[in-house]
């Protein structure tokens, strides 16, 4: 028991921060939606091309079923380890021809639905990875 006059003090408590760290110059999904991505705090309404370092590129396909193997080819050239394939709202696979340059060369690819795409690219790039995710946002009309 403590003695007259003294007050228990409640012990000092750390502050916790919930954020994750994010390094400025890594670009970062921080938003998505049906109908739109955010990297590093811009919005993007069509399809793109996100890898850790460099600038967004806009991706020319913007319907699961207009992808051909020159796609995968031009992913090749960028020297990814791992390809995301975000594939809009559900999770398609692409068929293995699609991917077979990138097989080739021992590139890893894995397809699912645009919010693990999102989610699984912060991830592997705050890991450090060398990753490359083409996310797809398809037109609302085709959506039906």
């Amino acid at each position: 028991m403590g003695r007259p006059g003294n007050r228990r003090r409640s012990p000092q408590r750390p502050q916790v921060k919930l954020h994750a760290d994010q390094t400025p110059s890594l670009n970062t999904v921080t938003a998505y939606g049906p109908d739109y991505i955010e990297i590093n705090l811009v919005r993007h309404t069509t399809s793109i091309l996100v890898m850790p370092e460099g600038e967004i590129r806009p991706w020319p396909v913007s319907r699961f079923e207009d992808l051909e193997p020159v796609h995968f080819e031009q992913l090749a050239e960028l020297g990814p380890e791992v390809v995301l394939l975000g594939t809009g709202s559900r999770l398609r696979f692409p068929h293995p021809r699609l991917t077979a340059s990138l097989s080739r060369r021992h590139v890893g690819v894995d397809a699912m639905d645009m919010q693990a795409a999102c989610r699984t690219y912060n991830i592997l790039m705050a890991e450090g990875r060398k990753v490359a995710a083409v996310l797809l946002l398809e037109p609302a009309a085709d959506a039906a």
